[in-house]
């Protein structure tokens, strides 16, 4: 990250999640939770495997063994989450970065805006989110593999900011799921959402987000309101 002048110093720093975030990926990962638990013989709702994206693999099998009315054996619910991965990945190739995304990072680099990314996935598809959004190599990208506990627990954000060297306390953490924004209340961070994952306003709003915009462009487009003064 380049160096923070003085004046760059009074603007808030910037914690992101990933998926639904910054690309359109959502669906991608609900298909790949969707053709898991079918290849092991699980009907489940898709509506209620998109309600669950965005927390952990492992708190999605827990939240997953609720609904079912046969229990898993515990081969099954370890092997799940590795299916998953194998599902998504089979449709990365459908995955574009959302409106704005690369242009919104960017212009907080050119404004001295520290920014993280911290997302629930694993490092095995991070690689391929960083090349699609034109990433440099010093970008600090959080991980499920870097951490204890994925959200809706802190530890993603404040990894992040750790690696930041910002204090979490004067950071918004953006996302679109109420699992970011429960993370970010937790963590003590100001959240915002994005409906670009399709989430409700009042969802977003009524799990902590103070401010609510459709996508990445929508944010870059009022950055001012966050707290970041763009020059004249």
């Amino acid at each position: 990250m380049p160096n923070m002048t003085i004046e760059s110093r009074s603007h808030p720093s910037f914690l992101f999640d990933l998926d639904g975030t910054l690309i359109d990926s959502v669906y991608q990962h609900v298909l790949g939770w969707r053709e898991a638990l079918a290849g092991l013989g699980i009907n489940l709702s898709v509506w209620k495997i998109h309600r669950r994206i965005g927390m952990s693999g492992g708190l999605f099998v827990n939240a997953l063994a609720r609904e079912l009315d046969t229990p898993l054996d515990p081969e099954t619910l370890q092997a799940l989450p590795k299916l998953h991965q194998d599902g998504f990945l089979r449709h990365y190739d459908t995955v574009q970065p959302l409106p704005g995304a690369i242009e919104l990072l960017s212009t907080l680099t050119e404004q001295g805006v520290p920014w993280a990314i911290a997302t629930s996935g694993v490092e095995r598809y991070a690689h391929l989110a960083r090349e699609m959004l034109q990433l440099p190599d010093d970008t600090v990208f959080i991980t499920r593999d870097q951490v204890r506990h994925a959200k809706p627990d802190p530890d993603l954000f404040l990894t992040a900011a750790e690696r930041l060297g910002v204090d979490i306390r004067d950071s918004i953490v953006v996302g679109d799921s109420v699992w970011d924004l429960l993370a970010a209340r937790r963590a003590r961070a100001l959240g915002v959402g994005f409906l670009s994952g399709g989430y409700g306003r009042e969802e977003l709003i009524y799990s902590g987000a103070y401010r609510v915009y459709e996508d990445p462009l929508d944010l870059l487009r009022h950055l001012d309101e966050v707290g970041v003064r763009r020059p004249l």
